[in-house]
């Protein structure tokens, strides 16, 4: 841990998180398509609830490999206060499901989100706001996903 991306087959589904303390975003994405789109937030109050809720998605979705946003600052390429809390996330994902796991950037995914969500025409904040950690795990799978089909 951390995973190769080189070392994926060309076809599979992956999963996103856009890991939060008190919200996951989840995405789920195609390997032969290259394409990821949002699919839930997790809200569950405690850790077991929110790693149960996460066995279903894998259970459910069957991914080849698993991917994490790790946040780093904008100005230069420090980690964030959170990426240790993100690391851990990923090495639990990892021991509990066996599956690889990569860490990827997910510097302004956030922001991303909340400019594809008002493109869409979600106007009202609150609405935005259920849909956002989605959305960002999303822009985080496809930015990983990019980034396979740019280094073939």
């Amino acid at each position: 841990m951390p995973e190769d991306p080189a070392s994926l087959p060309a076809r599979g589904c992956l999963l996103g998180f856009d890991f939060g303390l008190a919200r996951i975003g989840v995405a789920t994405g195609e390997l032969e398509t290259g394409l990821a789109s949002p699919l839930t937030t997790l809200h569950a109050e405690t850790q077991a609830a929110k790693f149960a809720a996460i066995g279903e998605l894998v259970e459910k979705w069957h991914p080849v490999a698993l991917v994490v946003g790790l946040p780093h600052h904008l100005d230069n390429d420090e980690e964030h206060e959170l990426s240790p809390q993100c690391r851990r996330f990923a090495n639990q994902l990892h021991g509990r499901h066996g599956l690889p796991v990569m860490l990827w950037d997910e510097r302004l995914s956030s922001v991303e989100a909340e400019r594809q969500l008002r493109a869409a025409g979600v106007k009202n904040w609150r609405k935005r706001k259920q849909r956002l950690d989605a959305v960002a795990a999303q822009c985080i799978l496809q930015h990983f996903l990019d980034s396979r089909r740019h280094a073939i």
